[in-house]
Order: structure tokens, then sequence, then C-alpha cells
């Protein structure tokens, strides 16, 4: 038989290593988050919506993270698109997010255009739809904000198949980075006697980055005198009540509602 394996061990050290990415995000990536939760602010400020779209099977959980979420911004913008989501097949999901141009056609359906804001996140930053989606972005004057994994990107071949035909980094693309910190392969807890490493970090680290944007963002519009709408759940006394307020005013602005 092999030997007893501490499991609580492996999760304890699952949870420090979580908690020590995110606080790497939280002090190295100050100075870009703070240049997006400006840019995001304005765009509020203005009422304008602001977009996200996760172009990748559980990329699109970022999205969702902070789409008609309790505690998230009205002006949040999902761009939940069919291709990707692995409700309708993984295999399906990943062969889009790997398909030149596809990425196009999305931010294209979307009509974006030069007065709008778009944030991009991906865990890893390299993948094709992602890449296309990022460039059709910017041909349309949208202002661009990637939130993924620079050393994950810098350190994947360029010849691996989920690349961008250019071989571009998200980073490279985006007006203003946001560095998750991923490791290569995701999964970060190695099991002894198990070759392969288990429990991806990627969708902490995303849901992190983009709390603290959103956190940043309402903090620099309350600095100005605006309270923003923000969802209150649901599942909460008067949460039903308190949504309704503001329904009107989204609800044929903003698509997936």
């Amino acid at each position: 038989m092999p030997d007893t394996i501490d499991a609580d061990a492996l999760c304890a050290g699952y949870l420090s290593q979580a908690h020590a990415l995110m606080q790497r995000i939280l002090d190295e990536e100050r100075e870009p988050m703070d240049a997006a939760a400006a840019r995001l602010a304005d765009q509020i400020a203005a009422d304008r919506l602001v977009h996200i779209f996760g172009p990748g099977g559980h990329s699109n959980l970022a999205t969702q993270e902070v789409f008609f979420r309790a505690g998230g911004l009205m002006h949040i913008s999902a761009i939940l698109d069919e291709g990707t989501l692995l409700s309708n097949g993984a295999l399906r999901s990943m062969a889009m997010e790997r398909t030149p141009g596809y990425g196009r056609v999305v931010i294209s359906n979307a009509r974006l255009g030069e007065a709008d804001v778009l944030i991009l996140a991906n865990a890893y930053g390299i993948n094709a739809a992602l890449i296309d989606a990022a460039l059709e972005a910017r041909s349309r004057g949208a202002f661009l904000i990637g939130v993924s994994s620079r050393g994950h990107a810098e350190n994947t071949a360029s010849d691996h198949p989920a690349r961008h035909p250019s071989k571009q980094n998200l980073h490279h693309v985006a007006d203003i980075a946001i560095d998750t910190k991923v490791p290569i392969g995701d999964a970060v807890v190695r099991v002894p006697g198990m070759g392969e490493g288990i429990a991806a970090i990627s969708t902490f680290a995303n849901a992190f980055a983009l709390n603290c944007l959103v956190i940043r963002t309402v903090a620099k519009l309350v600095e100005r005198g605006i309270e923003p709408p923000v969802w209150r759940s649901g599942n909460a006394p008067g949460g039903d009540e308190a949504n309704a307020r503001f329904i009107a005013r989204f609800r044929d602005r903003v698509r997936a509602l």
C-alpha cells in the first residue's frame, strides 16, 4: 500500500499559495490597477458601460464574477459568447478559443467603438480568440484593459497550438495590463507519488484582481461625490426592490440582462 498522504497539509499549502499569489497582485499591481480604475471611474461617471469578455472555457468565469453579482457595478456589461462557454461542450470551447478570427467576430457583434472600454480577462493571455478580440477592439478605438498572467504568456512556447498566429501576448496589446501571476500549468498542488499537479489557481487570481479593480473604481467615484449603482443580492432582504430602481436604466443597454 502507498504511504498515507496528509490531505490537510496539501489543502493548507493550497491556501497558502493562493494567499501569496493574491498578496503579490495587491502589492505589485497597484499602479496598473489604479490607472485602470481611474479609466473605469471616468466611464461610469459619464454613465457609460464597461464591457468585459473572457474568451476561454474557465476564463468565462472571470467575466461572470463581476457581472450581475452582489456588490458588483451595474455598469458592467458581460460579453457572454456561447462559443467558448463550457456548457456547450468543453472540447468545443477549447477549439473555438484556438480559432483565428473568432474573437474578431465576437467583438464586431458587440459593436464596440471609440467611446468604449473593454476588459479582457484570460488566465494565460495567449489564445487566438483572445488576441483577435484585443486587436479588433483596438482597431475600433476601444480602450483595452488586459487581465492575465504575464509570466505564463512569456514562458509558453511560441509554437503552442493555442497561440494566435501573430504570437502576441495580451499584455503587449492592452492599453493597461494587470498581471495575475498565474504560474505555468495553473495547477499548483503536488501530491507525493503523483506526476501531475492538481488544484488550479487562476480562478482565484482573476476574481481577486477584478474585484480589487471594482473596489478601486468605486472608491474613486465616491471620492468624486458619485455613488454608483451596484447590485444587491436578490436573496438578501430588500434585494429585489433595491435592484428594481435601476433595471429600467440598464435593461436595454446591457445585452446579457
